[in-house]
């Protein structure tokens, strides 16, 4: 499976672990020119929530979660901003979460875990 189609189940894996964890989905993959996508938006209760999904066959190179950099971080945050911009969100509460996905290279998800506040 390349790579492509290895994040994209992973991150339909995640949207569904999101829904049973009571989460609302509002968007995925949106898209900011260059600057880059947030994978997941979605409503926790009152909290808008920018999700970073990292799917990962192993812990050779560490966690799923380690490989959202500081630079991504950044990237996230501002991408985020813009869609609240763009949506006019204003005075909500507003957190970053990363869903990890653990999955053998035929797709067989292994584990899920959601790390909330991760950044």
């Amino acid at each position: 499976m390349n790579n492509r189609a290895y994040g994209a189940l992973g991150e339909e894996a995640a949207a569904a672990y999101l829904e049973r964890q009571g989460y609302r989905i509002i968007t995925r993959n949106f898209r900011v020119g260059r600057m880059g996508e947030i994978d997941i938006i979605a409503e926790d209760g009152d909290t808008l929530c920018f999700i970073e999904v990292k799917s990962r066959s192993g812990y050779n190179f560490g966690t799923p979660a380690q490989a959202v950099s500081s630079q991504k971080q950044a990237a996230i945050t501002r991408i985020a901003q813009v869609y609240m911009q763009n949506n006019r969100y204003s005075d909500i509460p507003v957190r970053f979460d990363v869903v990890e996905i653990l999955m053998d290279r035929e797709g067989s998800i292994k584990n899920i875990s959601l790390i909330r506040n991760a950044f």
